[in-house]
């Protein structure tokens, strides 16, 4: 997520009320997580675990909570609640805006797109030309979609990321100000939910139709030309490359790739990336002919156990 200007060390430190290191004219141009971070960007960091990975990062201002030495070329800023801070910066640069009406008046639509009864359009939305929105859709603030799309009825654009730290007193959310991008030519089943990017976006390729009941997660980036039957769930930061095909009700670990051209059938619990063009059955997944391989010698279990007795 960008800023709408480049502000700087010392400005976004006053923001939250924290010490930092490095120039206090140091620019600072937005905020993301660390799978997406660029030079100019906050990324932040609460664990020992992830100190290196955050301080080697593209990213330029780390926040951490703890006084570590500055890399070369950063900046650090030094918070007791790293997770807390980052949703600050967040509320403050995209704080929620309440909407007056079904369709917000800075809505953008296309020529020749259809927007159905009851519908829910958002601030700041975008959708290209001959769009059908079917009734009962929902699209949130700052979504872009694309020419040629058609959302069937009770689809939800936009809503939160499922991203929680666990405190003592309870869950914390952390704030998505992030959006989503529906390429065109894309079909959308009924009651599809797709959620928003936390600070960038979850996109849905050129060309990519999507079944009824499909959940998608957070920043997940999905490709040309996919197929995604229904019921299948996606988390977050998941990378599907073009030409996919994915049966119904499949499940799928946040933070793998899915690489061109993959098949994976119905029912599957995939926890790995994939290789590309090949074929994924059963939980855990692994390649469908291995699958269905071991199915074969359980088959055979009862025979080899009756073998046994009759020794």
């Amino acid at each position: 997520m960008k800023f709408p200007k480049s502000h700087t060390l010392k400005q976004i430190a006053t923001l939250i009320d924290c010490e930092y290191r490095g120039s206090e004219d140091f620019e600072i141009l937005g905020i993301n997580e660390i799978h997406v971070v660029e030079p100019g960007d906050i990324v932040f960091v609460d664990h020992p675990k992830y100190y290196d990975k955050a301080l080697e990062s593209a990213a330029t201002i780390v926040l951490i909570n703890k006084d570590v030495a500055c890399p070369e070329g950063k900046a650090l800023l030094i918070s007791d609640d790293p997770f807390r801070d980052f949703n600050k910066i967040t509320s403050h640069f995209k704080p929620f805006k309440a909407s007056k009406s079904a369709i917000a008046s800075d809505a953008v639509i296309g020529e020749g797109t259809v927007i159905q009864p009851n519908c829910f359009i958002g601030n700041n939305v975008t959708i290209g030309k001959n769009c059908v929105i079917h009734s009962n859709v929902s699209i949130y603030d700052d979504a872009i979609i694309g020419d040629n799309v058609t959302i069937h009825a009770g689809t939800v654009l936009g809503a939160s990321a499922f991203y929680y730290k666990n405190r003592p007193e309870g869950y914390d959310q952390l704030k998505s100000g992030g959006r989503v991008i529906i390429k065109d030519n894309v079909d959308i089943g009924a009651l599809c939910t797709i959620d928003r990017g936390v600070t960038g976006d979850t996109t849905i390729g050129e060309g990519s139709k999507l079944d009824n009941q499909i959940q998608i997660g957070h920043d997940t980036l999905i490709g040309k030309k996919c197929l995604i039957a229904s019921q299948t769930g996606i988390a977050g930061c998941v990378v599907v490359e073009d030409n996919v095909t994915i049966w119904g009700q499949v499940g799928i670990k946040s933070g793998i790739k899915i690489s061109k051209g993959t098949i994976i059938y119905a029912q599957a619990g995939l926890n790995n990336s994939t290789e590309e063009g090949k074929t994924y059955f059963g939980t855990p997944a692994q390649e469908a002919r291995v699958s269905f391989k071991d199915l074969a010698y359980v088959k055979k279990i009862p025979e080899i156990l009756q073998k046994l007795k009759n020794l």
